[in-house]
């Protein structure tokens, strides 16, 4: 029997033996008092960058359409049938060029007929006139009486104001006759033809004929929020920008993400909002000598809409969010700790937010090893980028 005893309790002693070697390696390891920072028992290393207040341009980005800086739709002023169209479509055309003949047969007849009656009225009234200046002579001898001599001199005058009336409508005609030549407008670039030859027309018809848009110079017609011009607005009221001036330089963007070669320049914002979109139209004008913008194309501008003076900024991924939404900053004080701040934001500058309160120069934001960091926690800050800092996370307090 005592020798049974003393063979069950050998397993037992090894395996407390091999408990106790665990436990005392488990205490001396990487993660222990006497590890490197970052384990258990040291602090935590962070990168941090210190914020000083330097001068940006705050630059927006709006969408928006291309029009033509003039634009003519081209409707007939007279009524009849289309005979001829001399131009070529998509191509260049210039002011007063003749477009479209109507017909011009019927007003070639009353242009004629208004003339024949103009020279007969002019005719009746030198009758009139000499007959006028016989009763003249003969009323200072007595042989008319005073009321003949005045209703003929009655008749010369109502000669005269038929003459008027024979030669305007002469000038009318002559106009609708002229109308027959449905002429360019405007000078500029003529889209296709909405009518053929031998189509009835109608004057000033609600359909146009053609449209002739010039694009040497182009209106880019951007929208810009009306929440967003109101943000603006407050922080120049509070002192925190300066408004740039109504001549700002606008880079234009293309469709396919490229930046167009020539600069542009604000026109205008509009004094009222849109009530079906809540916008407020910007106004911008490009040149356009190789007619690479059409009307009508997206459009996409970056405008530097105001300068910041003391604009304290820090990476858009230092940013941490509270539960609500409420932007917040991870900084180490002077006792090397974190703190967890509250900080109101006010724009996007490129890969950077503008703090606008909340935050003060020369403090210390940590940018790198942003993971499981909390208040109060004692850390070990490095300067952003050293090889010692941890990976960069988004906070979320």
């Amino acid at each position: 029997m005592p020798t049974l005893t003393l063979r069950l309790a050998a397993p037992r002693f090894a395996l407390l033996c091999c408990l106790t070697a665990t436990l005392s390696s488990c205490g001396n390891g990487a993660g222990g008092p006497g590890g490197k920072p970052g384990g258990m028992g040291g602090p935590i290393e962070v990168g941090y960058l210190v914020v000083d207040e330097q001068t940006v341009s705050l630059d927006t980005e709006l969408t928006g359409r291309i029009n033509a800086v003039k634009s003519a739709e081209v409707r007939p002023q007279v009524d009849g049938l289309i005979v001829a169209r001399p131009f070529e479509e998509g191509s260049r055309v210039n002011a007063g060029q003749a477009l479209y003949q109507i017909d011009p047969a019927p007003y070639q007849a009353a242009f004629d007929s208004a003339r024949a009656h103009a020279a007969s009225a002019e005719a009746a009234a030198h009758v009139a006139h000499q007959r006028a200046e016989r009763f003249a002579r003969l009323v200072q001898t007595g042989a008319v009486s005073r009321d003949a001599n005045d209703e003929v001199q009655s008749l010369a005058a109502q000669a005269d104001s038929a003459v008027g009336v024979a030669r305007a409508q002469v000038e009318t005609a002559r106009i609708n006759l002229d109308y027959t030549k449905v002429r360019a407008p405007i000078s500029g670039r003529i889209g296709r033809s909405l009518v053929t030859p031998g189509a009835l027309v109608t004057a000033r018809q609600s359909t146009p004929i053609a449209v002739i848009q010039d694009y040497a110079e182009v209106y880019v017609d951007l929208t810009q929020s009306a929440a967003q011009l109101l943000a603006l607005r407050r922080a120049e009221t509070a002192g925190r920008l300066t408004r740039a001036s109504a001549t700002l330089p606008v880079t234009l963007l293309l469709e396919d993400g490229s930046t167009y070669a020539h600069e542009g320049k604000l026109e205008f914002t509009e004094v009222t909002v849109d009530a079906g979109t809540g916008a407020v139209t910007v106004r911008a004008r490009f040149p356009n000598p190789e007619g690479l913008l059409l009307p009508g194309t997206y459009a996409r501008a970056r405008i530097s809409t105001a300068t910041v003076a003391h604009a304290l900024l820090v990476p858009q991924t230092a940013v941490g969010r509270t539960p609500s939404g409420a932007a917040t900053l991870t900084l180490v004080n002077e006792k090397a700790e974190i703190e967890i701040r509250p900080v109101v934001l006010e724009a996007a500058h490129g890969g950077d937010w503008i703090v606008a309160s909340g935050l003060h120069p020369h403090e210390r934001v940590v940018v790198e090893g942003l993971a499981k960091l909390r208040p109060g926690l004692p850390v070990k800050p490095v300067p952003a980028g050293s090889p010692a800092a941890a990976p960069t996370a988004p906070s979320q307090h």
